[in-house]
């Protein structure tokens, strides 16, 4: 007999849900398209924190009533990389298309860490078409992943693969690792360190070679480290070069690298988190040339891309080799060559996650949306702005630039006594005024003004408003120390 007892999670009356859902998505496109009315960031309140202290709910609350909630208390508050002023860290501005994208995709609840379905084939074709973009091989796989610090594990593993084969899966650090060494420049990012350690070599085998006045990795240097390496005893088997630092932005030689791990016999990997994308760019991507002869390379569709968080992806040319490092073999993971459990290899035979949400969607509607010549073309306006920045810093006295701009990452500083603490504080107070918000690094031991223009939004306006804000914050507190007994 039916338990009247059992009900469903949906919703009692679907024409009120109904209502109520075209409301919320309103305000959203409304967020979005009022964006520059509001603050990059603003503090958050302490009664506003502390409507995220209460005790888990037993007794439902009315969707409108939550909704008032998130309108309240989440919106205004976030870390503000949809707007124009944002230019803090490394963050995509996201679209509406992929807002749109991302709602029909957590509608469809999809699973796609295997099994035959057709979100599979949709995250296929964009592995189709990363193979295109980087001239990699047709058998080359690829995989979406949370971001890139994930796509750079996923590639250190695989590069571990293709030097101690699959044995280390089944008896990991009882039996030794040896003396396996891998090489990044300096300006690396932290998150390659943080592989080498999960990956059980420890980050103290990634070896950092030092840069060149551009901020990329000194060729020359790299190639005797690795000699003076192998006289000793260890043994390279990985060098890591960036297409696009997260500090300044600065492209390694990839091509000079490529050579050097061809002559070594070690796994070529690139870190191209960002940058790699400048593939899009006609005007960026000859800066790239090597990136296409890389073993494996890391990407976020979430940054350069502005693709909604997340969506990072890592590409392999050995798709054995990839197999290898993360197929797994289960009765409940049964393949078949026909029904629900056929269309193998699946996604979750090329990294950690057996549930996997449906990134792709989201990614494939704004690559066909937009089409690559116009995401192409952003790529290119947001380099623009930063040498536009460039050029304003240069020709103000109290500024200065403390390292090359490459692509679209400019670091500076106000000339000032005691510059790092006025620096900082000119920092923390942008932020704070909310009408652009930059971040600060440190370049040579130097405090550095850090603006990252990723966002398709930022225009003339906002590194106008940057500059005139830097200078005017940077005079207040130089003055304030003068007049300080």
């Amino acid at each position: 007999m039916p338990n009247d007892d059992q009900h469903s999670l949906d919703p009692e009356d679907w024409s009120i849900f109904r209502k109520n859902s075209h409301q919320m998505l309103d305000d959203m496109i409304d967020y979005i398209k009022d964006i520059r009315s509001r603050p990059v960031w603003q503090p958050i309140p302490n009664q506003v924190r502390m409507v995220f202290q209460e005790s888990l709910p037993i007794l439902p609350t009315d969707l409108q009533e939550i909704h008032k909630i998130f309108l309240e208390s989440v919106l205004p508050y976030s870390v503000g990389n949809v707007h124009p002023g944002f230019m803090g860290w490394v963050h995509g501005g996201g679209t509406p298309v992929g807002m749109i994208a991302e709602m029909l995709a957590a509608g469809l609840n999809a699973n796609v860490g295997g099994r035959d379905q057709i979100p599979l084939e949709v995250e296929r074709q964009i592995v189709h078409w990363m193979r295109e973009l980087f001239c990699f091989p047709e058998h080359a796989s690829g995989l979406f992943v949370t971001g890139s610090s994930m796509a750079n594990y996923i590639a250190i593993l695989v590069a571990r693969t293709s030097k101690t084969g699959t044995h280390m899966r089944q008896t990991g650090l009882q039996e030794s690792l040896g003396k396996w060494v891998a090489y990044s420049s300096q300006a690396v990012h932290s998150c390659v360190s943080r592989a080498m350690d999960f990956a059980g070599f420890g980050s103290n085998s990634l070896k950092k070679v030092s840069v060149n006045v551009r901020h990329e990795i000194d060729i020359q240097s790299l190639g005797s480290l690795i000699l003076q390496d192998k006289k000793e005893g260890l043994q390279p088997f990985l060098v890591v070069g960036s297409a696009g630092t997260v500090d300044t932005g600065a492209i390694d030689d990839l091509q000079a690298l490529s050579e050097i791990a061809k002559r070594e016999s070690i796994w070529f990997h690139v870190d191209g988190a960002y940058g790699a994308l400048g593939m899009l760019a006609k005007e960026i991507a000859p800066r790239l040339k090597g990136i296409e002869l890389a073993d494996s390379i890391a990407l976020d569709f979430h940054k350069w891309g502005q693709v909604p968080y997340d969506a990072g992806f890592v590409l392999v040319r050995d798709p054995i080799l990839h197999w290898n490092t993360f197929s797994t073999q289960a009765n409940y993971l049964q393949r078949e060559i026909r029904g629900l459990a056929g269309n193998s290899p699946w996604p979750c035979d090329f990294g950690p996650d057996l549930s996997r949400g449906f990134r792709a969607l989201k990614t494939w509607f704004t690559l066909k949306v937009y089409g690559t010549e116009a995401l192409g073309k952003m790529i290119s306006e947001t380099c623009k702005l930063a040498h536009y920045l460039e050029s304003k810093i240069i020709s103000e006295e109290q500024l200065e630039i403390l390292a090359p701009v490459s692509l679209n990452i400019v670091c500076f500083r106000y000339r000032a006594r005691n510059s790092d603490q006025v620096n900082a504080n000119i920092v923390m107070d942008l932020q704070e005024l909310g009408q652009v918000a930059p971040s600060s690094t440190r370049i040579h031991g130097k405090l550095a003004i850090r603006a990252a223009i990723f966002n398709h939004r930022t225009s003339f306006s906002e590194i106008d408003t940057l500059v005139s804000s830097v200078l005017k914050i940077g005079k207040f507190y130089s003055e304030q120390k003068k007049n300080e007994p």
